[in-house]
């Protein structure tokens, strides 16, 4: 039987040689850089409904169309 999530669980990650903080809540997933306050943040329910995967497709769409220089 799995554990109920009701309070935030707090893990680090280490990715590329820096270090992020990461906070599962009952609300969502927190992701932020150590030391930071903000990072990004998702909800369950955008999760669940695919919201995040179409967000993160047009971040990906419009990174593909304004080239950096």
């Amino acid at each position: 039987m799995a554990t109920k999530l009701d309070k935030t669980i707090k893990r680090e990650l280490e990715l590329d040689g820096k270090a992020y903080m990461v906070a599962i809540s009952p609300e969502g997933v927190k992701v932020t850089q150590k030391g930071f306050r903000k990072g990004q943040e998702l909800s369950w329910r955008s999760i669940i409904s695919g919201d995040a995967s179409l967000n993160e497709d047009l971040n990906v769409s419009a990174d593909a169309t304004n080239p950096q220089f």
